[in-house]
């Protein structure tokens, strides 16, 4: 048996290769946001952060509480919609 290097998976790799060489070359240039876009960005990451937060307190106060299920599932609405 001879191993014959076939041309259809050659071309194959190689329009691969020219396609991922495509998406390389957009994806090395940096994104640039204008700084007041930057400044917005920042709030929904202190949001979500100030969320976790208050959802691990809730969830350790509901399982200081022990409660489960139903009752739990309500506890957190409630605790998560509270100041």
């Amino acid at each position: 048996m001879s191993a014959r290097f076939s041309s259809l998976p050659a071309a194959i790799c190689l329009a691969l290769a020219a396609i991922a060489g495509g998406f390389a070359a957009t994806r090395s240039e940096p994104a640039r946001a204008p700084p007041s876009a930057s400044a917005a960005a920042a709030a929904p990451s202190a949001d979500a952060a100030a969320k976790h937060a208050k959802r691990t307190v809730c969830l350790k106060e509901a399982k200081a509480k022990k409660l489960l299920g139903a009752e739990k599932t309500a506890f957190l609405k409630t605790c998560m919609a509270g100041p």
